[in-house]
């Protein structure tokens, strides 16, 4: 009895379970139907077949064996670093000696040319204005010339001159003549005028010695002699194209001028705030400011105060200390400049005692750069002398007065200039009246030679200058304008699509794909980029000799020499350091010249507002979990030793992001320094500790002579057109002779070693022979060397081409499709769409072979992966491939572009495997082998193991990388995105199960855009510029009206146009239908995309939340099954890949507000009121070494009485005239 009643009471709730679940409205959870089991055996059918793929079709087996012949051995940081360090040092003393030998000849021609007279008719070969041969040239004037009001004579034509120039790859293509020098004027700068032409003239004797260090070291980049007068003769000539409407380059506002010209100096610049300066004087003085921050750098500080009956910082947070002058921090002033309003009466002896106390609080706090020390005033006049203020402060030592005053007298009708030029004159600086915009620069450059006098005075000691990284001939404000126009052009972008998809353009796939691309280009931010040419220049100052010269210390200009960034590069052995090694140089402030991850440009081809002063601390990112700029002292102490020149090696965890900063490895890596001597600049050198301390070499049998005797050609090995090497790295190199491709010069030196009296250079630090021959001529005094034999002039890394030829033997066979049968080959195209198998070795060089029908060398076969995939160790997939060998040795690395869903053409995934050649207990990575095939066959592959089980609505199947990207899903469109953008909820859940870990990386580098706003109305009415900006934008309003008109668009929207202009000031009529009105504000949502929202560019600090998968073998998480919506979902590893499957059922509900990003988020300081991220880096500002030179100061110096005068006003009796009738009728 009890056992039919426990019968039937099963037997009923049987049945109220089946009822419940078939019940309309009652949902039961599927996830409990989510069978682990069976996911399993999904995971591990997808494991199989793509190893099999992989493992079968990159032969990696043979390859692995193949690389058994060579030997492992220990890479020895502190040698590489030492040998690396002393090469750079003799190719940089290399470029001084050519820097001293313009110097010396330039002033020995000064000299003897000095009595020489102008001759304002003299041809020289005008930059800008000299033309080839075939080119038309402008006529000559055919009527008496006019005469110029400027200087009072006539004008001068002088027809330019003609000269044949020639492309050269060394100077980037640019076509150049190497016979002469051509000259670049600025357009402020008259070169007729006496001084100028006068320079002009003796400086062309320059050209011999540019011709002669050229041909001594081939490898020299430009060569210049920037002159006091403003002018610049260049080597090799070339004529001075840029793509700008104003030609802003001035050679004496380069780094390489003026930290030449002038020791390191302290600026506090005093602006006159009182309520006379107003209208044209405000501008003026603004002008005056920002060009003398123009003049400084990085090693010179500054700070800015205005006053009025108070003195105050511009920069409210840099109250009363100076300041770096970096591009950030010069910003920042200009930046708050803009915002002065003139009040009340302006009190200069408080201004003066303010500006002495920070120069003298920072000498006594040992900040600054504590060497020279100025004060600029600029006013309309000052109501005494203030001789109190001067005699305490700075005449306790006389003769020296070690403070400078120089003085900037603003406006036309000044009656009180007497006592501002005494202030000027009596502490050895210089006074300037100006009236004009027009002369502000010319004026302000004036403070350059009085600065210079110690030097000039002490003759004979001319420091070496080296300057920070920079963009060749661009100006940073060139970044803001290029910003203006991308605006505008997005602008356009925008009322172009309108045109084309109407009232969709609100919809919001419409608006995701906008904001998708505009956000794509923003953090466009290549390491490499050929917009620019980075590079640092070594320069020395030029002075007058003459006897009667020390009256005034007249200093007649800079030499120099660039050297370019790439340049340097090439001599770092980057084979030496590996995968995932690289090398960085730091300065003595702290920055770096060059880092994998300095990234100086956005929106690819903008630069970024402060680009060049990005710290080592900044790029080396500590693995600690630290707040952003809470740095850790380990890293500060290493730091310091690197900026103090030791030597020193160090262990550090570090996070390293990569592929656009959306991949983040948290490696544990080795880090060497020591000093490049004779130079600001300190080498360091890093590599990974899992894999970096070993490296592959080839054993001695397998040298490239004994190869050669036992008979092997090795031009064999180099058979076909399928490979490519390194195009970066330095192989060989002949200095007389340029190749197409960097295989054909390859080539050329493999035949050459065949030849008999083939020899080595004597060591890789004995530097290319063009340099040798600089270094130990015999008559170097002369300036002059004798040229070695043109076949000698090569050089040749050894160890790079030993290892290049082993590897290229070792996988000869690699791209012969013969070892893959017929029928295989066929199958792996069909079934799984493979494209092309590849190979990339230690040494650079990389193989591939593409699947096609026709199976012989086609023309351009292999373009489509080699144009993209040539640099074998740098290539991401390498490194991923290398760091992912310790998770697993089997393992492949798969990955899609991030942008593959949105892309219309067939997507393709990469895979590629790292083969370690080991040796006793040592092991190195030798090669990577990989192999690309197309996303719908790997989808296809995916569906056939999973059925339809994935298909069905209430189940979502995902195959994850170890980053979090999507690889592949049931919707195309989200393959490649990152998986907390398609479903933030489980990526959460993820997290918190420690399938991920969240990594923060901090970008320090980052640019914003904030809102361009000017609150200063009183401005806005005395601009005239005002004006005619509101003019052109009713001008490109009125263009864009006529635009829609003739277009036909739809209705209304002319007349909300015209409200939206405002074009006639009257009111809209209201429209008759309510519903016609609505239609009419739908259609007219699109005018918002045309409106002007201007912002400018502002450097920031942001952070990504960046992924990695756990790499714990034995996860627990993947042994869990599906719970319910407790946990609904069930996630494996994907054997023998870095990949995951997920499978998510979609009947349990979630948060779609919650969305993980990859993308950068600003990052929010504490900052306090009026702060910004300036101040708050300057609070928590860096050590740095002073450049070792300063000369401040000479005994001679209080002899010389010249200290400025007045702007010369040429009258014009007939404006005069014209403006007296139009005062008594106006």
């Amino acid at each position: 009895m009890a056992l039919a009643i426990w019968a039937w009471r099963r037997l009923c709730l049987s049945l109220l379970i089946v009822f419940i679940y078939y019940a309309p409205g009652v949902s039961v959870l599927a996830a409990e139907n989510i069978n682990y089991n069976l996911v399993h055996s999904w995971a591990d059918k997808l494991g199989l077949e793509l190893f099999s793929l992989g493992d079968f079709i990159t032969r990696r087996k043979q390859v692995q064996e193949n690389f058994k012949e060579a030997k492992v051995v220990t890479r020895q940081g502190s040698v590489i670093v030492e040998g690396m360090a002393k090469e750079i040092e003799m190719m940089m003393d290399l470029k001084v000696s050519a820097v001293r030998r313009i110097m010396d000849t330039a002033e020995n021609t000064a000299l003897s040319h000095q009595n020489d007279m102008p001759d304002k008719m003299f041809s020289y070969y005008n930059a800008k204005e000299m033309a080839e041969p075939g080119e038309p040239t402008p006529p000559p004037p055919t009527t008496p010339p006019d005469m110029d009001d400027q200087i009072g004579e006539p004008l001068i034509y002088v027809p330019p001159k003609v000269l044949t120039l020639e492309p050269r790859p060394e100077f980037h293509n640019t076509p150049v003549n190497f016979s002469v020098s051509s000259v670049h004027v600025p357009v402020n700068v008259f070169d007729r005028a006496s001084d100028v032409i006068k320079a002009i003239q003796w400086s062309e004797n320059l050209d011999q010695i540019f011709r002669d260090n050229y041909k001594n070291d081939p490898s020299l980049s430009w060569q210049f002699f920037g002159s006091s007068t403003g002018f610049m003769r260049q080597f090799p000539a070339s004529k001075w194209k840029k793509d700008v409407p104003v030609d802003l380059y001035d050679c004496r506002l380069r780094s390489w001028y003026m930290e030449a010209a002038t020791s390191p100096k302290d600026v506090v610049i005093l602006m006159d705030g009182s309520g006379s300066m107003l209208g044209q004087r405000l501008d003026i003085a603004k002008h005056v400011v920002n060009t003398i921050l123009d003049t400084l750098g990085t090693n010179d500080f500054v700070n800015i105060f205005t006053f009025d009956n108070v003195v105050r910082p511009v920069v409210g947070c840099f109250e009363d200390t100076l300041i770096q002058a970096t591009l950030g921090n010069v910003r920042e002033l200009k930046e708050a400049l803009e915002g002065l309003t003139p009040t009340s009466i302006a009190n200069y002896t408080a201004a003066l005692l303010r500006a002495f106390e920070v120069l003298e609080d920072s000498k006594i706090n040992s900040n600054g750069a504590q060497c020279n020390q100025a004060i600029m005033i600029i006013g309309d006049g000052a109501p005494d002398t203030n001789e109190e203020v001067f005699q305490m402060h700075n005449w306790q030592k006389p003769p020296y007065k070690p403070v400078r005053v120089f003085t900037y007298l603003i406006g036309k009708e000044v009656s009180n200039w007497d006592d501002i030029r005494w202030m000027a004159c009596q502490n050895q600086g210089y006074y300037v009246h100006l009236s004009d915009t027009a002369e502000v620069r010319e004026m302000v450059l004036n403070y350059i030679p009085v600065m210079a006098r110690p030097l000039v005075l002490g003759r004979h000691d001319h420091p070496v200058i080296w300057t920070q990284v920079y963009a060749d001939l661009e100006d940073t404000k060139l970044s803001d304008y290029l910003w203006e126009i991308k605006q505008c052009e997005d602008q356009k972008a925008d009322v172009l699509q309108y045109f084309q998809v109407q009232e969709r353009m609100q919809e919001p796939q419409e608006k995701n794909k906008r904001n998708y691309q505009r956000l794509k280009e923003a953090l466009n931010q290549p390491v490499d980029s050929n917009v620019y040419q980075f590079m640092t220049t070594v320069s020395m100052p030029i002075y007058d000799r003459r006897e009667n010269a020390t009256r005034i210390a007249n200093l007649l200009g800079v030499a120099g020499t660039d050297v370019p960034i790439n340049e340097i590069k090439k001599l770092l052995s980057p084979f030496m350091l590996g995968a995932n090694g690289y090398a960085f140089i730091v300065t003595n402030n702290g920055y770096v010249l060059f880092h994998p991850d300095f990234r100086p440009i956005f929106q690819g081809y903008i630069l970024k507002p402060a680009y060049n002063s990005v710290d080592m601390i900044e790029v080396e990112l500590l693995d600690d979990d630290r707040a952003p700029r809470d740095f850790n002292p380990v890293l500060m102490t290493i730091r310091d030793s690197i900026i103090k020149q030791h030597t020193g090696s160090k262990w550090m965890l570090v996070k390293n992001h990569f592929d656009e900063m959306k991949r983040v490895a948290r490696v544990k890596r080795q880090y060497y320094w020591t000093a490049i001597k004779n130079t600001p600049f300190t080498l360091v050198i890093t590599y990974p500790e899992r894999y970096g301390v070993s490296r592959v070499e080839p054993r001695a049998e397998h040298d490239i002579h004994r190869t050669y005797i036992t008979g092997k050609d090795i031009r064999s090995f180099f058979d076909g057109k399928r490979w490519k090497i390194h195009p970066d790295w330095l192989f060989c190199k002949q200095t007389n002779k340029t190749f197409r491709t960097p295989e054909t010069e390859l080539l050329y030196f493999v035949d050459r070693m065949s030849e008999p009296g083939w020899h080595w250079p004597s060591s890789r630090s004995a530097m290319p022979p063009e340099h040798a021959a600089a270094i130990y001529s015999n008559n170097s005094s002369a300036g002059r060397y004798p040229s070695i034999n043109d076949k000698e002039r090569y050089y040749c890394d050894r160890q790079l081409m030993q290892s290049l030829v082993f590897d290229a033997h070792a996988t000869t066979w690699f791209p012969n499709i013969t070892s893959i049968k017929e029928e295989k080959r066929h199958e792996f195209k069909a079934r799984f769409g493979i494209t092309v198998v590849f190979l990339a070795t230690h040494s650079g060089l990389t193989r591939w072979h593409e699947f096609h029908t026709n199976l012989g060398e086609q023309p351009g076969l292999g373009e489509s992966f080699s144009q993209h995939n040539k640099r074998a160790i740098d290539e991401i997939w390498y490194k991923r491939a290398v760091d992912q060998y310790f998770v697993n040795k089997e393992s492949f690395v798969y990955s899609v572009p991030f942008d593959a869903g949105e892309s219309e053409s067939e997507i393709i995934v990469t895979a590629s495997n790292a083969i370690f050649h080991n040796e006793s207990a040592k092991s190195a990575p030798a090669a990577v082998v990989g192999f690309q095939f197309q996303h719908s066959a790997f989808y296809k592959l995916f569906h056939n193991i999973t059925g339809n089980a994935c298909a069905v609505d209430d189940k979502d199947c995902y195959i994850l990388d170890n980053n979090g990207f999507v690889i592949i899903s049931t919707r195309v469109h989200e393959t490649g995105k990152f998986f907390g953008e398609v479903n933030g909820a489980i990526m959460k859940r993820l997290v918190e199960e420690k399938v991920y870990k969240r990594v923060i990386v901090y970008d320090y580098q980052a640019v914003c855009f904030e809102s361009k706003l000017n609150p200063n109305a009183s401005n806005m009415l005395l601009s005239p510029l005002i004006h005619v900006m509101r003019m052109g934008k009713w001008l490109l309003h009125t263009a864009l009206w006529y635009i829609v008109q003739l277009l036909r668009l739809t209705p209304g929207v002319a007349a909300n146009f015209n409200e939206y202009l405002d074009l006639n000031g009257s009111e809209p009529m209201p429209e008759p239908e309510m519903e016609h009105s609505n239609n009419n504000n739908k259609r007219n949502h699109w005018l918002q995309y045309i409106t002007l929202k201007h912002t400018r560019l502002k450097p920031c600090d942001m952070q990504r939340e960046l992924y990695t998968l756990y790499n714990e073998k034995d996860n627990v998480v993947y042994n869990m099954t599906a719970h319910a919506c407790e946990r609904p979902f069930v996630v494996l590893p994907i054997p023998n890949s870095n990949l995951i499957l997920l499978v998510i059922d979609q009947m349990c509900p979630r948060d779609p507000t919650l969305v993980l990003s990859v993308n950068p988020k600003v990052i929010n300081y504490p900052f306090a009121v009026n702060e910004t991220l300036s101040c708050y880096k300057h609070v928590r500002s860096f050590n740095r070494v002073r450049p070792a030179s300063c000369i401040s100061r000479h005994i001679n110096e209080s002899s010389i009485t010249l200290c400025g005068k007045g702007s010369v006003l040429y009258a014009n009796l007939a404006l005069l005239l014209l403006g007296l009738v139009l005062s008594r009728w106006l």
